[in-house]
């Protein structure tokens, strides 16, 4: 099952050190993940639109344990009642490697590896580059 959080539901704990690496030897367990929830939250606590656009435009994410994806939520071009998720960036971790891979979804609506840095060994690497867009490839 897949769930959507949004900034709100996620309490936002401060970080206690600096965060463990998820590692190929280490399997996620319930730490880990509320570790990678909360900082997908704080994440969205600074990147989503003020309160007053959000039905225009919002931004979400979803967990499953294995795979992280960002989205947009607009409202649909045809039928503005119905709310349209679109694809940002995503990362799904390689337990084998202990890495997380980072895709795109390009003008096709396939996933595509993001060149410039394919793999990366956290979240919070994963969500900093997203952050940075240095190639206007997630955000545009």
């Amino acid at each position: 099952m897949v769930r959507v959080w949004s900034a709100s539901e996620c309490a936002i704990l401060p970080p206690a050190g600096k965060p463990e690496r998820l590692r190929g030897d280490k399997a996620m367990n319930d730490i880990d993940r509320k570790r990678i929830q909360n900082a997908l939250a704080a994440f969205m606590a600074r990147r989503r639109p003020p309160l007053h656009l959000r039905n225009q435009v919002d931004r979400g994410f979803r967990f499953d344990g294995r795979s992280i994806e960002i989205f947009e939520i607009r409202p649909g071009w045809d039928n503005p009642a119905q709310k349209v998720e679109e694809a940002v960036a995503k990362a799904r971790y390689v337990k084998s490697r202990g890495q997380w891979l980072v895709s795109r979804q390009r003008s096709d609506l396939k996933w595509h590896k993001y060149d410039p840095q394919p793999e990366v060994s956290t979240v919070d690497a994963f969500l900093r580059l997203v952050d940075e867009d240095e190639y206007a490839c997630f955000f545009g």
